[in-house]
């Protein structure tokens, strides 16, 4: 298997570097081509381009930042499409509306490709561990084919059955985990305005049984202020975006969730998207 990776982002390019640590022959590509290099200095081809990444690979991962990135790296709707879709798989890792993905699902199957979904659950740092949890959908034959690959990515792979489902329960992940991070940062802020000492307070909920990996983790930040991005809040307030759109067609009442998006908006105008998610609280009550 010729494998190729195109998308060298904060989960991009950590995701690529543990295929290499593998020892999976590795040809890479990204539209910022600096991205590239430290791949490239342990082992990875660099492509020119993604005509000359398609003709290097026969099975190819995607890690860009949204739908419309998708479409122009595989040039959909244009007649470059089919030459880069036909005969190769793709393996969708980020994450889209799953409407989005069913139709491009066809598109693929139509051009003679074929195409799996699977959304990764976790941020930067299971990333670079290799423990993420993958969602994987599509046919059954071609997600034997891709499962193994993403051993190095992931600590455990679901199947998830047809596309989109593996973008539905991503999507229904990520609502339980935007509202614990923000019911965290507002516990935080809430606790700093009443004098509250927030090493205690963290210590404390560390210890309880509420505490999590996800807590511990975005706790620390919140105490220390490290706005440092694990999951900027530019793009977790698309996810939320798509997840309180997921709860709307499904005529789902879900104010949380609609709160959430609401403030990943704000934050993102006041100009904090490229901070962690765990800042929002506090950037918009400074900023706003």
């Amino acid at each position: 298997m010729k494998l190729g990776f195109v998308g060298l982002g904060t989960m991009g390019l950590p995701m690529a570097n543990n295929l290499l640590r593998a020892g999976l022959p590795l040809t890479v590509w990204n539209r910022t081509p600096e991205r590239s290099a430290e791949l490239v200095a342990r082992g990875a081809n660099a492509a020119a381009d993604i005509d000359d990444l398609c003709a290097s690979a026969d099975t190819i991962l995607l890690t860009l930042l949204d739908e419309h990135a998708v479409d122009a790296v595989l040039g959909r709707g244009t007649p470059a499409f089919r030459d880069r879709v036909a005969g190769r798989t793709w393996v969708q890792l980020g994450t889209t509306a799953p409407a989005y993905s069913q139709a491009l699902a066809r598109d693929i199957d139509d051009a003679g490709g074929d195409y799996v979904e699977a959304p990764v659950s976790g941020s930067s740092v299971p990333a670079a561990q290799g423990r993420l949890v993958g969602m994987l959908a599509g046919r059954a034959e071609v997600i034997d084919r891709v499962a193994p690959l993403l051993a190095p990515l992931c600590r455990d792979r679901f199947i998830c059955g047809a596309v989109p489902n593996a973008l539905r329960l991503k999507l229904a992940v990520n609502h339980y985990l935007i509202a614990t991070v923000v019911a965290l940062a507002e516990t935080m802020h809430a606790a700093r305005a009443n004098g509250i000492d927030p090493i205690l307070l963290r210590e404390i909920l560390d210890a309880g049984p509420m505490a999590s990996e996800v807590s511990r983790g975005k706790l620390a930040k919140l105490v220390s202020g490290d706005h440092v991005a694990q999951a900027a809040i530019r793009d977790v307030r698309t996810i939320a975006q798509l997840v309180a759109e997921q709860a709307r067609s499904a005529g789902i009442d879900a104010p949380l969730i609609a709160h959430c998006a609401a403030l990943y908006q704000r934050a993102v105008e006041c100009g904090g998207g490229d901070l962690d998610l765990s800042a929002a609280v506090e950037w918009v009550a400074h900023h706003a």
